[in-house]
């Protein structure tokens, strides 16, 4: 796979939810270049009609979040009253109960719902790149994993993260749909080594060296997250089989028997050429962080540059592509 360049194309690197970064790197087919231009721009295309506008408008986007709500002594039909107006999370706290509200929903609507004067408010943190609203960390398992935050009970044996602002945490469909990739590919082999790109909080890395592989190498364009995947290996004793490197895949050489990348379809699209290279001989390459209606932009993508798909998987609108190489 690995070709001398006859032509620079220019490609972008991303971190988990991050920002492109240009890089240049070659590639011999200007046909297989101008289809990536073209997918991304569809990508584009579709996200700008999505939200009802032209593909090239300038759009002012809302600051609009989620928040926090709390009730102090609340009726006793508030659990199901705050289901249906679409809390994100709900917990008793003291002698009432406290709520995330979607920003849709104002508080005068939740107070006029609950038959209360008003409500308390407050900002909600959002978690896993503000994607995911939790009134606190908690464990969550996923297949034979269990996440957990440093200072939740749990068994010697899970996987602890701090509470961080990265990309990570375990509760977003789409590390769940990779961790759950990751462990039915080791079930037949358990190979050397993981390359884990937009490694975030490191979860899918640590994950795999948990699982048995032996090394892995995480690769984030944002040096925050790196600092923090760093501070998860050392909490759970996985330090030295951990290496990070700040960069995308044309930072590294060589190939992997098994890589993972679970960032988002326009960057999976555009690092395409550049990712596959990365995947060695009878390898597997699992891809997330696809909107489930651009996953057949993603597959076709990787499938004319000789990555057959094996299975696919949606859940909460987002997809996970496993595909394993021709060569």
């Amino acid at each position: 796979m690995r070709q001398g360049p006859s032509r620079p194309v220019t490609l972008f690197s991303f971190g988990a939810r991050g920002m492109p970064v240009a890089t240049a790197c070659g590639h011999d087919d200007e046909v297989l270049a101008a289809h990536i231009r073209e997918a991304s721009e569809l990508i584009r295309s579709k996200a700008a009609r999505t939200r009802g506008v032209a593909p090239t408008a300038r759009v002012t986007l809302s600051c609009r979040v989620p928040y926090r709500i709390d009730i102090s002594g609340p009726p006793h039909d508030a659990l199901d009253q705050l289901v249906q107006l679409g809390a994100l999370d709900i917990e008793p706290v003291n002698d009432g109960l406290a709520a995330i509200i979607p920003d849709g929903v104002t508080p005068d609507a939740v107070a006029g719902a609950l038959s209360v004067a008003s409500v308390a408010v407050s900002p909600a943190v959002g978690r896993d790149d503000g994607s995911v609203w939790l009134l606190r960390p908690r464990a969550v398992r996923i297949g034979s994993i269990l996440v957990a935050p440093p200072e939740v009970a749990a068994p010697p044996d899970a996987l602890r993260l701090t509470d961080s602002t990265v990309f990570g945490t375990g509760h977003h469909p789409t590390t769940a749909l990779c961790v759950e990739a990751l462990e039915e590919a080791l079930t037949t082999a358990v190979p050397d080594s993981v390359l884990d790109v937009g490694t975030g909080s490191g979860v899918l890395a640590l994950t795999a060296l948990m699982m048995g592989v032996s090394r892995a190498v995480g690769l984030d364009i944002d040096a925050d997250a790196l600092k923090v995947a760093a501070e998860h290996a050392r909490l759970n004793n996985l330090a030295d089989r951990l290496q990070l490197v700040l960069g995308g895949p044309d930072v590294v050489d060589g190939a992997w028997p098994l890589v993972v990348a679970n960032v988002l379809a326009a960057p999976l699209i555009e690092m395409a050429p550049v990712l596959v290279r990365r995947v060695g001989c009878r390898g597997r390459l699992i891809l997330s962080g696809i909107p489930w209606s651009l996953e057949s932009e993603v597959r076709q993508t990787y499938q004319r540059l000789g990555m057959p798909h094996i299975r696919s998987e949606t859940r909460a609108g987002w997809t996970v592509l496993v595909a394993q190489p021709s060569w």
